[in-house]
């Protein structure tokens, strides 16, 4: 995709969430994690390469002790639609016996983070919360549910705020969906 492609995707897709709407999750979130979370010394584990965009902003509000990592997995690849779950990175030991908050950036049909459920548990994770900026309306029955949800967002392909589109536009502030989903 050239540039110039890139920005009408952009130019042609509609707002779903501003960027001062995102803060305001992103601060309510914090809040509800804090909450819960401030007695659990978690080990918190984004998903990489989306959900750094939302931890990068998430964390600096959390204001209690916590260990960082990370894992990577996919299953879209820069498609807009889901294949077989790949496994890229792991995290290391620091999970046996820890309290672990996985962030992500979307719950769409939720096979990778229940996938990334599953395995923390089967590497010994005592227990695993998970948070998300985005929940996708796509009437589903789920195989997880967040225990933490910024937003729900239509059933279309979403981006900004650390998701892409064709993996472009990760970095924008606000939540777009493409024209035409």
């Amino acid at each position: 995709m050239t540039r110039l492609e890139a920005q009408q995707l952009l130019d042609h897709a509609e707002l779903i969430a501003s960027e001062d709407e995102v803060q305001a999750v992103l601060d309510r979130l914090a809040d509800e994690i804090s909450h819960v979370l401030t007695e659990a010394f978690p080990l918190v584990l984004p998903v990489m390469g989306g959900a750094v965009v939302f931890a990068g902003q998430l964390l600096p509000k959390l204001r209690f002790p916590l260990e960082f990592d990370y894992l990577h997995v996919t299953r879209y690849r820069g498609n807009t639609t889901g294949a077989e779950v790949e496994w890229r990175v792991l995290p290391g030991q620091n999970v046996v016996g820890r309290n672990v908050l996985v962030l992500d950036d979307i719950l769409d049909e939720g096979e990778t983070l229940a996938a990334i459920r599953d395995k923390l548990l089967s590497m010994g994770a005592a227990r695993v919360w998970s948070a998300v900026l985005a929940d996708k309306d796509n009437g589903l029955d789920k195989p997880i549910q967040a225990d933490f949800v910024g937003l729900r967002v239509p059933n279309r392909y979403v981006f900004g705020c650390g998701m892409d589109a064709y993996g472009l536009w990760r970095n924008l502030p606000a939540i777009y969906a493409l024209k035409d989903q």
